[in-house]
């Protein structure tokens, strides 16, 4: 006889039979729900209790709860479609994060809320448009700064409000100027008025407040030698010789005819000639 037996129905896993009783699918499979709870379901964070099939199952990072019992840690109220944070294993809703945990703002004194951008700099904390150059009140950002005073700086600002401004080039120096007369110079501002080289570090002298390398001053205004036609400097203790109007480096000042030194001995003149008393006696 044809039994015609209708296909039986069975939990995937205990193979009960599910005519009639509530099911859940999963991967195509049917199971009762007291196999698929024990099976399948995730233990509440809160409670310590399985997450039925018939509840909610809310999870953030691997961990779960079940709709009632995902509140804030401190305050208990509800943090369902709200926002929150997590602070040592706990959720809080913003209002307590931000009372327990979250930083002032140094400049406004309000509280910087979690998730907000703020700029830290030794201890103190700012709201990101909160942290602004002192002068000119934009936001510094990631932009470099210098604090003076316990007030911060734009870098262009401090520089206009504090650095020193060289003579030359009336620009900010900011590293390495030079002194002179007491007025600031870039190093590579502060050159010689006739060649143009740089005198930082170099030995320089000055004529009419303008500086000059020793070269330069030599040429320009040194006392030309009446012996060899070099300038004589009288820099750096160089000693010369003074006649009537004439000079002598102390090398130079020799007998015409026998080349003999005449410093500190007497001598005689012909014409732009000096010799000793002996070469001399004949004139």
């Amino acid at each position: 006889p044809d039994t015609n037996m209708t296909e039986r129905f069975d939990c995937f896993y205990c193979k009960e039979s599910l005519f009639g009783k509530k099911y859940i699918l999963r991967e195509d499979s049917p199971y009762c729900v007291k196999c698929y709870e024990n099976l399948y379901s995730n233990t509440c964070e809160e409670c310590k209790k399985p997450i039925g099939a018939d509840c909610k199952d809310l999870s953030y990072k691997d961990r779960h709860w079940h709709e009632t019992c995902f509140h804030c840690f401190q305050c208990k109220n509800s943090l369902v479609d709200k926002p929150f944070a997590a602070k040592e294993e706990h959720l809080l809703c913003t209002d307590c994060y931000s009372n327990e945990y979250s930083s002032k703002c140094n400049e406004c004194k309000k509280t910087i809320m979690p998730g907000t951008r703020k700029m830290e700099y030794k201890g103190n904390s700012w709201h990101e448009t909160c942290f602004i150059c002192y002068r000119c009140q934009q936001p510094i950002g990631t932009k470099s700064f210098i604090p003076k005073d316990n007030q911060n700086f734009c870098v262009p600002c401090y520089e206009k409000q504090f650095a020193m401004q060289c003579v030359q080039c009336k620009k900010a120096i900011t590293t390495g100027g030079v002194t002179y007369r007491e007025q600031p110079w870039h190093k590579e501002c502060f050159v010689c008025t006739g060649c143009k080289k740089q005198l930082s570090g170099q030995r320089f002298t000055s004529r009419d407040e303008f500086a000059y390398c020793l070269s330069c001053f030599c040429n320009l205004y040194a006392k030309k030698c009446a012996g060899c036609t070099n300038p004589i400097s009288g820099l750096g203790g160089t000693k010369y010789i003074s006649f009537e109007e004439r000079q002598w480096h102390n090398d130079c000042f020799n007998c015409k005819k026998c080349s003999l030194s005449l410093v500190g001995r007497g001598f005689l003149t012909e014409r732009d000639d000096i010799l000793c008393p002996e070469c001399g006696k004949d004139i």
